[in-house]
């Protein structure tokens, strides 16, 4: 990476960084796709229903490995079916019309 690269990096909010994550959780709709619920989940991978919640909604920073592989084996699905790369382009747009819904 360049200077100029980096200064333009380290020049983002943290907000801004936020937008650029290409990498969609889809656990909400695995969830309901198999009719488990948020309580019932936690209880069966042991997470605490904030850290689930926090997934659900497409909060994370990112999952350990080891929490993927229980919430796997407890919906009885593969990986890539909770995990989506999006364009960038697409989860700017996503994420702006997340937040106008929010106020």
């Amino acid at each position: 990476m360049h200077a100029e690269e980096k200064q333009q990096l380290s020049s983002l909010s943290n907000r801004e960084r936020e937008i650029t994550m290409a990498i969609i959780i889809n656990l909400d709709v695995m969830m309901a796709m198999r009719k488990k619920g948020l309580t019932e989940l936690a209880g069966e991978i042991d997470i605490t229903l904030a850290n689930l919640s926090i997934l659900k909604n497409n909060k994370a920073k990112a999952i350990r490995l080891s929490t993927l592989n229980e919430i796997c084996k407890a919906l009885n699905c593969q990986p890539g079916d909770l995990l989506q790369y999006v364009d960038d382009e697409e989860t700017s747009a996503e994420e702006d019309s997340s937040d106008m819904k929010e106020t």
